[in-house]
């Protein structure tokens, strides 16, 4: 495993890809809100600590520029482009944040939920 910390990211962002494709088509491990409630959980648990990585995803940055070492293609103006970073950074926490707190209202909501078995003839009392 490497140590790499963009590495990390990109081996979430190919799982990510991997549930997109499998979770397309249901199957018997994807038909039942027990699964739902399992993958939202998941997500949560995910969508949860994105704040922490997407602040800490600029740490090279912030530590180049508060050294005076960043410098910027073309002779832009680096305060200016920092000042950007930040700025973009900070609505993409506030993004994160509001993103991790509807997925979970979404893990509570199915947290109830189950499939209704009554009728069925595998369901009947022998």
């Amino acid at each position: 495993m490497s140590n790499n910390p963009a590495r990390h990211l990109s081996d979430a962002a190919e799982n990510i890809r991997t549930f997109n494709h499998t979770s397309r088509s249901t199957g018997d491990d994807w038909i039942y809100p027990s699964h739902a409630y399992n993958a939202v959980g998941n997500l949560s648990h995910l969508v949860g600590m994105l704040g922490q990585a997407v602040e800490q995803s600029t740490a090279p940055v912030r530590s180049t520029y508060e050294q005076g070492r960043l410098r910027i293609d073309g002779n832009g103006d680096t305060d200016v482009k920092f000042a950007e970073l930040v700025s973009a950074l900070e609505d993409a926490v506030a993004a994160a944040s509001a993103l991790a707190a509807a997925v979970q209202r979404m893990h509570n909501a199915v947290s109830p939920m189950a499939y209704d078995d009554s009728g069925l003839p595998e369901s009947e009392d022998d």
